[in-house]
């Protein structure tokens, strides 16, 4: 949405073509920002194909590739003559017809691996993500651990992402943090006890670690006041709960991958200034998380700031993001 108010309206005419099934008050709100809104839902691939054509679009852009419900038999039609995907995820449609495809500097470095994607790489600024905070985001608190005297690692990442190789690291954390407690975030299942089952198997006690539910957006952000440091997962890192945790004060631990996607927890930490919280290896990653939750004095200081820290920065600054992004269509235009 931040990206749809900063645009500016001499250089972009905005089209949405929404597949939401149940619109609601986001929904509305996406209504008021752009120049046509339409509802498509239902709607055949080849007739959203026929309407793109007739509103006569300069850029089109896919912002699902294979996720559910996506598009892509309509981008395979080709009814705009520059096609770009973005924001769905770090990855690539394989489709000859979807042209672009758009990353950053850090997700994407200049140089290398873009020959893994069918689409041709154009790297914005700064960042891929353009973060919006809830408005009735709570306010930070102070660190848990200070009034608790032990330190509470928590992943709420969508559990699908919480690997092995991931769950095996955060046990050698436990075990090298006295004390510490893990909080993660899955619904009810027999995965829990697969997971708690690792954990013991590595030697930390199934009780050190809780689970808890899906929650709604409020519940969810308050969950971070029960967390001192957020642990990333991987190879799959997160996005946006990457940022939801540094906007509650909750800095994370991330391990810079060897793909796109492995590599979004060091973009968003990177636009923050964090580098010192992204590991090169298993091993650092490990140090890094054990290493800060020895010093509790440092760790709340960071957490009171770094809402103000995040602020300033280009994840935040959508009027820098959205020109941005109008140079990049600008240069796809432009190659055409």
């Amino acid at each position: 949405m931040t990206l749809l108010t900063h645009h500016d309206p001499d250089k972009v005419e905005i089209y949405c073509y929404s597949g939401v099934k149940n619109p609601d008050e986001m929904t509305r709100k996406f209504q008021t920002l752009a120049h046509e809104f339409r509802h498509v839902a239902g709607i055949s691939d080849s007739r959203l194909a026929e309407q793109i054509r007739a509103d006569r679009i300069d850029i089109l852009v896919d912002l699902t590739l294979h996720l559910a419900d996506n598009r892509l038999l309509t981008f395979a039609r080709k009814p705009a003559p520059v096609q770009v995907t973005w924001l769905g995820y770090v990855g690539t449609t394989g489709l000859a017809n979807i042209d672009y495809r758009l990353t950053d500097p850090y997700l994407d470095p200049p140089g290398e691996g873009d020959e893994f994607y069918s689409e041709k790489s154009i790297r914005l600024p700064h960042c891929f993500w353009c973060y919006e905070p809830d408005e009735s985001s709570p306010a930070e608190n102070k660190l848990p651990a200070i009034e608790r005297r032990y330190v509470t690692f928590g992943s709420l990442n969508n559990f699908a992402k919480m690997s092995s190789p991931a769950l095996e690291v955060w046990a050698k954390i436990l075990l090298a943090v006295s004390g510490s407690r893990l909080i993660l975030s899955s619904r009810e299942g027999s995965h829990r006890a697969a997971a708690l089952e690792k954990f013991s198997r590595a030697g930390v006690d199934p009780a050190r670690v809780e689970f808890v539910g899906t929650q709604p957006i409020l519940e969810y952000l308050r969950q971070y006041n029960q967390i001192d440091i957020a642990l990333d997962p991987f190879p799959y890192c997160g996005g946006t709960t990457t940022c939801d945790a540094l906007w509650m004060g909750v800095p994370v631990v991330s391990l810079r991958g060897r793909t796109a996607i492995g590599r979004a927890g060091a973009s968003i930490l990177s636009n923050v200034g964090l580098l010192d919280w992204i590991a090169e290896s298993a091993e650092q990653y490990v140090g890094i998380a054990a290493g800060m939750a020895g010093d509790l004095a440092k760790l709340n200081e960071l957490r009171l700031n770094l809402r103000k820290r995040m602020m300033p920065s280009p994840l935040l600054d959508g009027r820098k993001f959205a020109a941005g992004m109008e140079a990049a269509f600008r240069t796809m235009w432009t190659n055409w």
